[in-house]
């Protein structure tokens, strides 16, 4: 027979549990090739038309989905309100086994909006994610928790991935948030395209006296600031090829470049070293 005490106790340990797998949805999500977690057989057309989130100021809560929480044995503290974040690293996306479910924040996950879902920005956030493989950045909102896999930072809707090129699977990006700091001034407004070169070829943003030989190419940007982040940023995490680095002007992209090596195996290994320092899939390019 079944007490009133054991009835409760059951009740609470169910509720615990419902609590902590809507929080962990991206942390028992199926891969992004799943079938089940796919794109529906006909999804809406002209997603690539879909604007980018556009910041506002929201408020944030200290409570509810901004509590710390745990997942898999993991705690993690959210970031304060108004905390700058910038990161590399994987990305994934979750399709319709998710669509119109609850996500963190309590709001209804719209695989075809420009959402995302992060493990410590304060719900809701707006970040700008880089895909540096080929120059693509989407501005997504954040209002879920997520993903819950070593290596991966942020779990993108299924429009921001096409959008992004990232749906083959995980993709190496870059995420940096605009802070409500960012909204009250505008600063998160990206500047116009850069106007395309005609002869293809301007010089580096650094001197280098031959540019010809082995290259690799760690990011590709329509913005020249977020380029030259990037350069800054390998430059201080990858031991010895800071002085390698350049940033070129080519066909209307800052490309982030690092060389020139000696052959195409000095190039491999260094990619190698990007790879394991930032997380980043270095491209190997040959300039004539």
């Amino acid at each position: 027979m079944i007490t009133t005490t054991q009835s409760a106790r059951r009740i609470a340990a169910l509720l615990f549990a419902a609590a902590v797998l809507l929080l962990a949805g991206c942390a028992t999500r199926a891969p992004t090739t799943s079938p089940v977690n796919g794109p529906e057989a006909r999804p809406p057309p002209d997603l690539m038309q879909v604007p980018d989130a556009q910041p506002v100021l929201e408020p944030i809560r200290s409570g509810g989905p901004n509590k710390p929480y745990e997942v898999l044995g993991e705690t993690y503290q959210p970031l304060p309100a108004e905390a700058p974040l910038s990161e590399q690293g994987l990305a994934s996306w979750y399709g319709r086994k998710f669509h119109g479910r609850r996500t963190a924040s309590g709001e209804l996950y719209n695989m075809y909006a420009m959402s995302a879902a992060h493990r410590t920005l304060p719900l809701p956030s707006y970040v700008r994610v880089s895909n540096p493989a080929n120059g693509r950045t989407v501005i997504v909102r954040v209002n879920d928790r997520g993903p819950f896999i070593k290596g991966r930072i942020i779990d993108l809707s299924y429009t921001a991935a096409l959008k992004l090129g990232a749906l083959g699977g995980v993709t190496a990006v870059q995420v940096e948030r605009i802070t409500p700091e960012d909204i009250r001034r505008s600063a998160w407004q990206a500047p116009a395209p850069v106007a395309r070169v005609i002869d293809g070829d301007e010089p580096p943003t650094q001197p280098t006296a031959n540019p010809r030989g082995f290259w690799i190419q760690l990011g590709a940007f329509r913005d020249r600031q977020a380029a030259e982040q990037l350069q800054s940023q390998a430059g201080a995490a990858v031991e010895g090829i800071a002085p390698m680095l350049a940033v070129f002007n080519e066909q209307s992209l800052y490309r982030v470049q690092a060389g020139p090596f000696a052959n195409r195996n000095e190039a491999q290994r260094a990619a190698e070293r990007v790879r394991e320092k930032l997380l980043l899939v270095a491209v190997l390019v040959e300039r004539r």
